[in-house]
C-alpha cells in the first residue's frame, strides 16, 4: 500500500455497498410515503450519491468502488466517475463487501455505510489516518454505538461483520473502535430521525435538493387548498 515517509497510509480503497432500492431502506419508507413530490428512489439515491461524493473528495482515497446489482445506482455511481462491480456472490451485505474488496487495488482498503449525507471528505480523513495509525483492523460505531458505518483493513482482510450488532461483531473479529469529531461519519440514515439527525448537521447537496423539492410541493400543495 502506498505509505508517507513516517509510514501513514496516504491511499485507500473505499468500498461502497447499494442495495437493490426495492429492498434498501425500508425505515424511511413511513417518511417517504408522506414526502410529496419526492419518492423513496429519489431520496436513497440521493444519500448513496452525496456519500460517495464526499469519499471521492477525500484527500486520501485513492480508488471508490460501489457494489451492487441496481440500474439505478450504477448509473449514479457512473454520474461521480465512480467505478461498479456486480454482487457476483449475490448472498447479502458482507460477501458483497468482501467481492468488493478483492476488486480494490492496493492493500489498505474500507468499507463505507451508503447512507452518510452530512459526511465530509476531511471527517472521513482524520478517520482514515487514524485507522492507519492504530491498527490492522478497525472500525467507527455508529451515533448510536451499535451498529458500523466505517470498517478498514491494511494489509490484511477486510472480515466484514455488518449487520444487527455490527459494533459488537466488528469489536469482537478483534478490530478496534475508533472515536473522533466526524458527525457526519457516524450519522448514518435509517429513520426519519437519524435524518432529522444528519439535516441539522448539515446534508449534501444531492439529499438536500431532494427535500428541497419535498417541502416546496408540500408548501405548494397547503397554498392551494381551500
Amino acid at each position: 500500500m502506498p505509505v508517507c515517509s513516517h509510514g501513514r497510509v496516504r491511499s485507500w480503497s473505499v468500498v461502497v455497498p447499494a442495495k437493490r432500492l426495492a429492498v434498501a431502506k425500508t425505515r424511511l419508507r413511513p417518511l417517504t410515503g408522506r414526502l410529496p413530490g419526492a419518492s423513496h428512489d429519489e431520496l436513497v439515491l440521493a444519500l448513496l450519491a452525496d456519500t460517495v461524493a464526499a469519499a471521492a473528495a477525500c484527500p486520501v482515497v485513492g480508488a471508490v468502488v460501489v457494489v451492487t446489482d441496481d440500474p439505478a445506482a450504477q448509473e449514479v455511481a457512473r454520474g461521480l466517475g465512480v467505478p461498479t462491480v456486480a454482487d457476483e456472490p449475490d448472498r447479502g451485505l458482507n460477501p458483497a463487501l468482501e467481492h468488493g474488496a478483492r476488486q480494490a487495488a492496493g492493500g489498505a482498503v474500507a468499507a463505507l455505510s451508503s447512507d452518510l449525507p452530512a459526511l465530509r471528505p476531511d471527517e472521513l480523513r482524520r478517520a482514515l489516518d487514524a485507522a492507519g495509525d492504530t491498527a490492522p483492523r478497525c472500525f467507527v460505531p455508529d451515533a448510536h454505538g451499535t451498529g458500523t458505518t466505517l470498517l478498514t483493513a491494511t494489509g490484511t482482510d477486510l472480515g466484514p461483520r455488518f449487520g444487527p450488532g455490527s459494533a459488537e461483531a466488528h469489536r469482537a473479529s478483534g478490530a478496534v473502535a475508533l472515536t473522533g469529531a466526524w458527525p457526519g461519519l457516524v450519522r448514518d440514515v435509517d429513520t426519519e430521525a437519524d435524518l432529522r439527525a444528519a439535516e441539522a448537521l448539515g446534508v449534501g447537496p444531492r439529499t438536500r435538493a431532494v427535500l428541497d423539492r419535498a417541502l416546496s410541493e408540500r408548501l405548494r400543495v397547503t397554498d392551494t387548498r381551500p
